[in-house]
């Protein structure tokens, strides 16, 4: 790129709370000022901005919404309206980029008053979707994109069969050096007491744990001393359920460890033995499966979409029937008792993390700007 854009990114969720989406707006902002643009994130939040933060709050009021298995926090706030207006009217943008452009909050504003080149990134992935079925003329805003991206196969698919355009697949990043890092050093004490399956996730429903759980009950019965240690955002109340299950079974090893920063997970990933990722569905990509390849760790995930089109079946871990714990457990007791294939796939998994690096993707996408820029003049002129 010849010279610098000023980019609106765009994210329907409130930015204060973590989120697969708000991350990958946030770091394609970095790398995207790291080469010299002028990108600004406009999201609903919560909280105010921290200094220097290109984020530019539209509405300070969210509210949650059940959405594709999980709880989004979104804002309808009419107030919204004329802060886009006043900020699309103040600030001449090159390029609009709406990341969910079908949820339909913040994105059919921006379109009404937008008078810069548009991009849309898909991120979701279901089954099916009846409010598309149904309420297709409410997303007639969508025909105002001049680019569509999808980050992955099944979520191209999925938003085609709906709304059929030529969508470019550029997939999800990740902070490839951070997780490869060979100078980290695991947990001792837990490598020590045994091997480690890891989870890193929700405990929402759609994350499949309670089927690794279960699983986990067979593995000690021949891997007596395996560990299942749990990292994620979760309350206490979300893992009661479980905790029962473990007392009443009398399951030893499990280890809840909860909310890590994201500079400890490479910690976390590299005093695995193998990264397990039980999703039952809703998933179109595997940024976590991703992390864990990247610090070398073997990988068993369910065998569904989202994960398919990084994870291949004997290449860099294995894929496993959706639900299925018996399988599940099966694999987990084999790959245990097989560091030699768990060392090829997380050799493998490593090489393959590599062109996820968010160096890599941000090109991809500021090639994309270029292109849509390019075709915009052509046709304007």
């Amino acid at each position: 790129m010849s010279h610098p854009l000023r980019i609106a990114l765009v994210s329907p969720y409130d930015f204060a709370v973590p989120g697969g989406v708000n991350r990958h707006v946030a770091a394609l902002a970095h790398y995207l000022q790291a080469r010299g643009h002028a990108p600004t994130i406009l999201a609903p939040s919560s909280e105010p901005p921290a200094d220097a933060s290109p984020l530019h709050p539209i509405s300070t009021v969210t509210i949650p919404v059940p959405f594709s298995g999980s709880v989004a926090r979104l804002s309808l706030s009419p107030a919204a309206v004329l802060r886009v207006r006043r900020l699309l009217e103040e600030t001449p943008f090159d390029i609009i980029h709406i990341h969910e452009p079908t949820i339909p909050t913040l994105a059919p504003i921006v379109v009404r008053y937008a008078k810069s080149v548009l991009v849309g990134t898909f991120h979701a992935y279901r089954e099916e979707n009846l409010a598309f079925d149904f309420g297709k003329p409410l997303f007639r805003y969508l025909d105002a994109l001049h680019g569509r991206i999808a980050v992955s196969e099944a979520a191209r698919d999925y938003i085609a069969a709906y709304f059929p355009a030529e969508y470019r697949i550029i997939p999800n990043g990740i902070e490839w050096a951070m997780f490869a890092d060979p100078t980290i050093h695991p947990f001792e004490t837990y490598q020590q007491q045994g091997p480690v399956i890891l989870f890193v996730g929700r405990l929402e429903e759609r994350k499949g744990f309670r089927y690794l759980l279960r699983a986990f009950r067979q593995v000690k019965t021949q891997v007596p001393n395996a560990q299942l240690v749990v990292v994620g955002a979760f309350q206490r109340e979300e893992i009661t359920p479980y905790v029962q299950y473990i007392r009443h079974y009398r399951v030893h090893g499990v280890r809840f460890v909860g909310y890590v920063p994201t500079e400890e997970l490479p910690r976390w990933y590299r005093t695995a033995t193998i990264f397990c990722a039980p999703s039952v569905g809703f998933e179109s990509f595997g940024i976590v499966l991703l992390e864990a390849m990247a610090a070398g760790v073997p990988v068993v995930a369910s065998d569904i979409s989202g994960y398919r089109c990084v994870v291949q079946h004997g290449v860099q871990g294995e894929l496993v029937p959706p639900g299925d714990e018996e399988a599940l457990a099966e694999t987990l007791v084999r790959l245990l008792h097989d560091p030699a294939t768990c060392e090829r796939y997380g050799a493998a998994g490593r090489e393959t993390s590599r062109r996820y690096d968010w160096r890599v993707v941000t090109e991809e996408v500021e090639s994309f700007y270029t292109e849509l820029l390019t075709a915009h003049c052509l046709s304007s002129s």
